[in-house]
């Protein structure tokens, strides 16, 4: 059926059309169901998409209605007449189902789940499916690399001339741990090219894009985040808005709402992501330990099937495994971490020291990966790039390249202090009960929002001694914060 294009300002956060209830009758089509839209050209291309319904005075007879994420997909024109059917059901449902039955699947089967991922065939709940599906029963070797092949073919790609490029990633799980704008800052200040994209939060209180997103633009075209990289040599961007992995952002939205990261998954994202911005000298910080997300074992597994990876891939990869027991750092939220990262920037300034030395470690082993130091010397060398302030004018600058102003840092309107109510030693500090409770105060969508802590494991505290400060933007989210911190009791104290 052909129909005309219809625009409102309307963003669904997916891709969703509308069609009038008689419209939609005639096609034979329910709200809720699965339809194709096709452009009508020499080269159509193609979507598919959930179907809502709404009365003539929102969409009349003989239009569609669609979402700003369509009309950006296929480019559409206001009145453009385009071809709209019924979809069938996709073959890779077939696929899911399959390795839902514990099979292994092929190169073609798991690119036919890509590919109607990356088209919008697939709903949520049948992505879901695949997620859970991988989570339950795993992924062989061969199957991961299906899997990056596959994520990687559905995307674009940046393509840098210089011969190195490095980067680094962090499997995450640990709060305030927000060592990428650090290393970032302090590996391009000794010239290295380092185009780091970066996650928004999956489970903690922040990611490093929510924490940039705080003073600069993190949403690029490619064509502008090359002028990026030609200004600063570096970037600090969301990597979800540059299309480099689309299907990745899709399972990862799903990843969100069943709060579960599967290891293929894990893999195949963190990989794909490198390989789609050129990287060839590649860092990755596996943390461990009670509260992590992995503990030494699952550690060394991953270890050991990321270095199969770049071999693979033919990448000098390395994977590094960091003490995952307590937060990193201070602040846990995206103004929060952000303050930490200046105060260790700024000469002039202390930061939390652990922060630093870890920040201070990751980037002394890219500098000797990447030839700019000596082996065992890179540590030194990143030391003297931080202690000069040449790394703070290299953030500055790549916060500058991307529209920001380290000024535009704000402070949460309402706080709470959480104060000792013995005198004592903080025996643990739960990773996830304190990733929770910032995400109960409002993190990561409220920036100023989040957690100060305070203190670390093995301090000695006094009586009525400052613990932890929550901060929050609303009077109710900061009642609900300290309820569950009553209730989850994150800080052991003996």
């Amino acid at each position: 059926m052909k129909l005309k294009v219809k625009f409102l300002k309307w963003s669904a956060g997916v891709p969703v059309a509308m069609l009038n209830e008689k419209t939609a009758n005639r096609l034979g089509a329910r709200a809720k169901e699965r339809i194709a839209i096709e452009t009508i050209s020499d080269n159509p291309q193609k979507i598919f998409t959930i179907l809502d319904t709404a009365r003539d005075s929102l969409v009349k007879e003989g239009e569609i209605l669609v979402s700003s994420e369509l009309k950006e997909r296929l480019n559409l024109k206001t009145k453009q007449e385009v071809d709209v059917g019924i979809a069938s059901i996709p073959k890779s449902v077939i696929y899911i189902q399959k390795k839902l039955n514990k099979k292994p699947l092929s190169q073609k089967e798991i690119s036919s789940i890509i590919r109607d991922i990356t088209n919008n065939a697939l709903s949520e709940v049948e992505i879901s499916l695949f997620v859970s599906a991988m989570y339950k029963n795993g992924m062989t070797m061969k199957e991961t690399i299906y899997l990056i092949n596959s994520i990687l073919k559905s995307g674009n790609k940046l393509n840098l001339k210089e011969k190195i490029i490095v980067d680094k990633h962090s499997i995450g799980g640990i709060p305030g741990n927000r060592t990428t704008p650090l290393v970032v800052s302090i590996c391009a200040a000794a010239g290295l090219t380092f185009p780091k994209t970066s996650s928004r939060a999956i489970t903690s209180a922040a990611g490093t894009a929510d924490v940039i997103e705080t003073v600069a633009k993190i949403e690029f075209s490619i064509k502008d985040l090359e002028k990026v990289m030609k200004k600063a040599n570096a970037c600090l961007v969301w990597g979800g808005g540059l299309g480099f992995v689309p299907a990745d952002s899709k399972i990862i939205h799903v990843e969100k709402i069943l709060k579960i990261d599967p290891e293929a998954q894990l893999l195949a994202s963190i990989i794909s992501k490198k390989l789609a911005v050129g990287s060839n000298h590649i860092l990755i910080d596996i943390p461990y330990g009670a509260g992590a997300k992995v503990n030494k074992a699952q550690a060394l597994n991953l270890k050991k099937k990321f270095e199969a990876l770049g071999r693979h891939f033919k990448r000098k990869l390395k994977c590094v495994l960091t003490d995952g027991t307590e937060p990193i750092g201070n602040g846990i939220g995206p103004a929060l971490e952000l303050k930490d990262i200046i105060s260790i920037l700024d000469p002039e300034k202390q930061g939390p020291r652990d922060l630093e030395d870890k920040s201070l470690f990751l980037s002394g082993q890219i500098l000797e990966m990447a030839g700019k130091a000596d082996k065992g010397k890179g540590v030194q060398m990143a030391m003297e790039l931080l202690d000069s302030g040449k790394a703070f004018k290299k953030f500055n600058q790549i916060i500058k390249a991307q529209g920001g102003d380290l000024n535009r840092i704000k402070t949460a309107k309402y706080q709470y202090n959480v104060l000792v109510k013995k005198s004592g030693k903080i025996i643990s500090i739960n990773n996830k009960s304190i990733n929770i409770l910032a995400r109960v105060a409002g993190c990561p969508s409220d920036k100023a929002s989040g957690l100060y802590l305070h203190h670390h494991v093995g301090e000695e505290l006094r009586k009525k001694q400052k613990i932890l400060t929550i901060y929050s933007e609303s009077k109710s989210r900061l009642k609900e914060a300290i309820k569950f911190l009553k209730e989850s009791k994150p800080i052991e104290i003996k």
